[in-house]
């Protein structure tokens, strides 16, 4: 079940926030439905409100699985020199 928004939230409707994320509105009411955006619906027809502060929740959450994904692709493509030096290598005798 999509969590409400706060009472005194900004509400947009999906095809704001659609636009702001450049996706689909069906896929919006996914990311609501998915508990990722907390939305509600709300009128007669009810109809699907986003929380905007929870937009911006979410778009922190890409960026920093972005910035995770960047530094694990630099770690599988660093070499072992550049990881652990250039040093000689020990012998435990």
């Amino acid at each position: 079940m999509p969590e409400s928004p706060k009472a005194g939230a900004r509400l947009l409707t999906p095809a704001q926030v659609a636009e702001m994320l450049q996706i689909a509105v069906d896929e919006v009411v996914a990311l609501v439905i998915d508990g990722r955006l907390r939305g509600m619906k709300a009128g007669s027809p009810a109809r699907w409100r986003i929380d905007a502060g929870s937009v911006a929740v979410y778009l922190d959450d890409q960026a920093e699985d972005a910035r995770r994904m960047a530094l694990w692709r630099e770690s599988n493509a660093a070499s072992f020199p550049e990881l652990w030096g250039r040093g000689a290598v020990r012998n435990p005798d």
